[in-house]
């Protein structure tokens, strides 16, 4: 949805656990493989400054990369990217999206193809990606713009799903592309990331992906206890095909 904006949840606790199993499966198939396909389907801006009004309103990254000791809960390559945006600043107030963490991980022969639709998105995210050759730019719904992309070349890779979820139906069409994507991309990895919400819509989409792939691993982490109808409680992390032990993680 073009009204999303993901400064209020910038740093935040959902983001140190996406970012954490994003470095995990990054740093495993940059091991593995001689150059990566890296994609993005909602890449947001790229970069975010936690001490905007939109991110202090809503106090979630101080429960996560500015609460304290938080760099060393985290992987080291992910402490190392937040590091990377802040000109090495230990107190720098910047904090990457998964599009710079992947870019601070990735190789000069990788390749990043970054799709984000809201204006005002992209356009930072240009900025914030500007003069980084291996970045190819798409300013159009990200979930066909893999699927034509896909079997990309170098073959091997990870596609990150990461939507906002504002719309109620979005839980089920995430399923269907996946399935799509997979059946042109059989050698790409997927992570699918999705809120943790008292009307607990996640269960029909991990059911849905069920009964189409073979091997979904699922990662849920919990910061606080449901409360009322509304209000994200937890953040959950979908994996499929990725090569590497991913500790944590129970088959689906």
């Amino acid at each position: 949805m073009l009204s999303y904006q993901h400064l209020y949840h910038a740093g935040g606790p959902a983001d140190l656990h996406k970012h954490s199993v994003l470095c995990a499966v990054l740093d495993d198939l940059v091991a593995r493989y001689r150059a990566l396909s890296y994609m993005e389907t909602h890449a947001g801006r790229g970069l975010y400054d936690l001490a905007a009004a939109e991110s202090v309103k809503t106090g979630e990254a101080a429960l996560g990369w500015l609460a304290p000791g938080a760099a060393g809960r985290v992987p080291a390559e992910l402490a190392g990217a937040v590091l990377a945006v802040n000109g090495g600043d230990p107190d720098g107030m910047s904090y990457p999206g998964s599009p710079l963490v992947a870019a601070h991980l990735l190789r000069p022969q990788d390749s990043l193809h970054l799709c984000e639709l809201h204006p005002q998105e992209y356009a930072a995210l240009e900025k914030a990606v500007a003069g980084d050759e291996r970045v190819t730019l798409y300013h159009q719904d990200g979930y066909e713009s893999v699927i034509k992309l896909s079997p990309p070349l170098p073959r091997r890779g990870l596609v990150l799903v990461d939507p906002s979820y504002e719309i109620k139906d979005e839980y089920i069409q995430v399923a269907g592309v996946i399935d799509r994507l997979r059946r042109v991309w059989p050698d790409g990895a997927v992570l699918l990331w999705y809120p943790l919400l008292p009307a607990a819509r996640h269960e029909a989409m991990k059911t849905a992906l069920a009964k189409t792939q073979p091997d979904v691993l699922v990662h849920e982490y919990c910061w606080t206890v449901p409360e009322g109808g509304s209000g994200m409680y937890g953040s959950g992390m979908i994996a499929l095909n990725c090569p590497g032990a991913l500790p944590g993680f129970s088959s689906l």
